[in-house]
């Protein structure tokens, strides 16, 4: 059975699962009220160790996500605004530190803030009718879920910068030989390829997993011998596992490996 909250819906494939941003009426524009919903079922995911990958899409046929709340922004004192902004940042560092692969599927519409959930994953499956950009600065403020950091280590910080400065919209194609998003499925696949990918990589060692994502996280931007370092740790925390000795043990013994999980 899904899990439905006011604005999002978790949703269970086997050991992946999927997190739908459900907010139609605003095509998933993030408010203070789906914020704190985001973080709430980041931080349950994150310490189910059952959920192996999960997948982030949307249930508006237009939309991912067009980015903040303007509307609900637009009423909201300076105070208010400071108030709130934790409430914000929750959201996406939520969706940031899961400790499991994320994927975001894409189609239509992810500006703004609707983006920076997708760039807080991993990979990005989108498909034709996807519409991506960071056009903040179109409307007085910046990126401020991640885009200024996350962007530029995605595509380099010149192609960042112009993406930033310039506000521009870039469609699935252009986005994907961009590297804005790194698959593209066929119209109205996005999902499906994703959840197909996913299911793909939850059929592997979750310790594997989740070391191997931390590795990549944390060795991001350091020096070769610190990056090597920090593997090694990620590693270390997977050679002595249980799943290690399934995984050997199932190769040796030609079947499938039933992971412990720990």
């Amino acid at each position: 059975m899904p899990q439905t909250a006011e604005h999002l819906t978790i949703t269970r494939h086997g050991h992946v699962a999927e997190l739908a941003l459900n907010r139609p009426e605003a095509m998933n524009a993030v408010s203070t009220a789906l914020a704190e919903e985001l973080a709430a079922a980041c931080s349950e995911l994150a310490r189910d160790q059952d959920v192996r990958v999960t997948v982030l899409t949307s249930t508006h046929p237009k939309a991912f996500c067009v980015g903040a709340d303007l509307k609900e922004r637009n009423r909201f004192t300076d105070a208010e605004l400071v108030r709130q902004r934790p409430t914000a940042r929750a959201a996406y560092t939520g969706v940031l530190e899961l400790p499991m692969p994320t994927i975001a599927a894409v189609h239509g519409y992810a500006l703004g803030g609707g983006y920076e959930l997708a760039l807080a994953c991993d990979l990005i499956v989108a498909d034709p009718t996807a519409v991506v950009g960071l056009p903040e600065v179109s409307v007085g403020v910046i990126p401020g879920g991640g885009g200024t950091q996350l962007l530029p280590r995605r595509v380099g910080s010149a192609r960042a910068a112009e993406l930033i400065f310039s506000a521009r919209r870039v469609a699935g194609a252009e986005a994907l030989a961009l590297g804005l998003v790194d698959r593209l499925a066929e119209e109205g696949q996005g999902r499906a390829e994703a959840l197909e990918l996913a299911a793909a990589m939850a059929a592997h060692s979750p310790v594997g997993l989740r070391n191997a994502k931390r590795a990549l996280r944390l060795g991001e931007g350091l020096d070769l011998r610190a990056g090597l370092d920090v593997e090694d740790a990620a590693w270390r925390a997977t050679a002595f596992s249980g799943d290690r000795a399934e995984g050997v043990a199932a190769f040796n013994e030609k079947r499938a490996p039933n992971w412990p999980g720990e």
